[in-house]
């Protein structure tokens, strides 16, 4: 008897784990399916890496000031697919009144209003979160924007541009998910 209460422990506790939703999958309540398909792809310095489709095109990027990864699916049209863009930047980063409001100036250059502006947890660092929402190229646009402060001298900006009004929930969630797993070296 008492292996079986502790059977149906085990079991809540798991099933109730399966369930748990990340500060950024919350954002949307993101219930759609994950990428499939995924490799690990690492940046140049070797400081990061971020779980990308294979059959995404994939550029590495560094200078002295930053290193990054850049991907989208250019199978797809531009208004169907997921751009993703991680840079870890060689730069403290405080969110601060004044680094929030400059961050809503420049939207604002770009005609973009911004939606969602909000503090959180990523990948178990302190985190800002903007998705900004306009016209860009002709087409409607939106961008999710999350710096995540790794340590006193670096941080992560990990951005997510949709092009389109098709599925644009599902394209950030299945973003974020990949978010989520970033592994730092």
């Amino acid at each position: 008897m008492k292996n079986k209460y502790l059977l149906l422990l085990f079991i809540f506790f798991f099933l109730l784990s399966c369930g748990k939703k990340t500060d950024l999958q919350k954002v949307y309540e993101c219930e759609s399916p994950s990428f499939s398909n995924l490799e690990d792809v690492t940046d140049v310095k070797n400081l990061f890496s971020i779980a990308i489709p294979k059959n995404w095109k994939t550029n590495l990027y560094f200078d002295a000031l930053q290193t990054s990864i850049y991907s989208a699916d250019t199978t797809k049209q531009l208004t169907e697919t997921t751009l993703i863009d991680v840079t870890l930047i060689y730069k403290s980063v405080d969110f601060t009144t004044d680094f929030k409001e400059k961050l809503r100036l420049k939207d604002e250059m770009y005609q973009l209003k911004q939606t969602v502006s909000k503090e959180l947890k990523v990948i178990q660092k302190p985190s800002y979160m903007l998705v900004a929402k306009g016209i860009k190229q002709g087409f409607s646009y939106q961008k999710s924007s999350i710096y995540i402060q790794i340590n006193d001298a670096n941080f992560l900006l990990a951005k997510v541009e949709v092009y389109g009004d098709s599925l644009i929930e599902q394209r950030f969630c299945k973003a974020y998910k990949l978010i989520d797993k970033i592994q730092l070296k």
